[in-house]
């Protein structure tokens, strides 16, 4: 019987989970193809036989998803499975309509295909959007788990966009392991702010080679926080599911892929921003909650700001940065930094557009909607380059860096600059205390 022929429609991350837990040891089926969308320079590459297993002795290319429709014809795909997060449904289906017409079946693939078991207790924390304020709650857990004195794993959402076969596995427990790894900004944004709170983080290609380094890991593993990234679904089976939401966006909690399987399987939900959202937006997401998911808890939470120097930012025009992925595909038109520089008495938001350099005006050609504010883009040494001149050649008094890491550490700001530290605050109750206090004693974790 001839192998059933496969394409995976990918980002770098889950395409690579998906083929490793599902398709890696199958014989009846063969990837021909993966297909990359949203990082830059991912296309053109191999997922290489190290990773891809005896099936694959030469790997398994890469090409741009703009290729798909010849894909398919060409290497004769008979099914094509949708492999990447934070996509709005219409998209979904859009991708669905190309390859229905060139003859292949899409798919997509659950948590039985896709999720391990670990041998230790796991704690996932994922969203229904990017920039939800996933990775502030992420943090709020490991911290609060390990002020029980709990030894804390963190594992993070795939971001292997360099040399794949060397990011099998990445352990990070300092600074300098950042560098050790290659990491691009948007690496650093999520590992960083683990490492200074002197937590372990692990992360790269293989997860199920990743968990058990993670269960054995050097300094302990009582628990292990799956640290969610793209809203995407956790790749590890869950004992306590927290989902984050954001009334800053009402109604994408029905209409983005998977963030509503992340709502649906939540057994916390957390409304995030109650601070700074609309009372109609907190009640619209707060009756999605109860109609899609009604036995969850659900926390309500702020997220509070601080500026590390507000008299850099006060008085003065100020070039705001954030993280990029919240800009990009996340589609956020504002962030931690700009809601900082006007509440510590900024007189103008500066815009970057004129004075972008390189790949930058590409990631603006390609997402228009970022508008006034810079994306953190560091992708690779260009990328850098890139931000780091665009950033010194605006006309602006001041640079407020909303991205999670030093960015100063990274690129050279010749502009007086401060950072921007954002933190969960629940508001009454139920809340993390207690629902942690629950999920220690019923693991008996202390």
């Amino acid at each position: 019987m001839a192998k059933r022929k496969v394409i995976i429609i990918g980002a770098a991350g889950r395409d690579f989970h998906n083929f490793n837990t599902r398709f890696r040891d199958d014989d009846g089926v063969e990837v021909v193809a993966f297909t990359a969308e949203q990082i830059p320079g991912i296309e053109d590459r191999i997922y290489p036989a190290e990773l891809a297993g005896p099936l694959y002795p030469n790997g398994i290319p890469i090409y741009t998803e703009d290729d798909l429709p010849r894909l398919i014809v060409e290497l004769g795909a008979d099914e094509c499975v949708f492999s990447y997060s934070d996509i709005s449904y219409q998209h979904v289906m859009g991708v669905s309509a190309i390859v229905q017409a060139a003859g292949a079946s899409f798919t997509l693939l659950g948590p039985s295909d896709t999720q391990i078991k670990s041998t230790k207790p796991v704690i996932s924390v994922c969203a229904v959007r990017t920039g939800a304020g996933k990775s502030q709650t992420s943090r709020a857990v490991v911290e609060r788990l390990m002020a029980k004195g709990l030894k804390v794993v963190a594992i993070r959402h795939p971001m292997p966009y360099g040399d794949l076969a060397a990011q099998k596995v990445q352990r990070f427990a300092e600074i300098a392991d950042l560098e050790k790894h290659n990491c691009t900004i948007e690496e650093m944004e999520e590992y960083e702010p683990h490492i200074v709170r002197g937590n372990v983080i692990y992360a790269g290609a293989d997860y199920e080679a990743i968990i058990r380094a993670a269960e054995n890991d050097p300094a302990g593993c009582d628990v292990i926080v799956w640290d969610g990234g793209n809203n995407d679904f956790s790749f590890y089976e869950a004992d306590l599911a927290i989902t984050v939401v954001d009334p800053h966006r009402p109604g994408h909690e029905l209409s983005y892929y998977p963030g509503e399987v992340n709502l649906r399987t939540a057994d916390v939900v957390i409304i995030n921003k109650i601070d700074s959202a609309d009372l109609a937006n907190i009640e619209t997401v707060r009756e999605n909650i109860a109609k899609t998911n009604p036995n969850a808890r659900v926390i309500d939470a702020a997220s509070t700001l601080r500026l590390q120097d507000p008299t850099v930012v006060d008085g003065k025009r100020v070039l705001a940065i954030e993280d990029g992925p919240t800009l990009t595909h996340g589609g956020m038109k504002i962030g931690a930094g700009v809601v900082a520089a006007r509440k510590y008495g900024a007189t103008e938001l500066v815009d970057p557009r004129p004075y972008l350099v390189g790949r930058l005006r590409e990631t603006f050609e390609t997402y228009p909607e970022i508008g006034t504010i810079l994306p953190a883009m560091g992708y690779g040494e260009e990328q850098l380059r890139d931000l780091e001149a665009t950033i010194n050649t605006t006309d602006c008094d001041a640079v407020v860096v909303g991205t999670p890491i030093d960015l100063a550490r990274v690129v050279n700001i010749e502009r007086p600059h401060t950072r921007v530290f954002y933190d969960l605050q629940e508001i009454g109750q139920p809340n993390l205390d207690g629902v942690l206090s629950e999920f220690v004693d019923k693991h008996a974790l202390v």
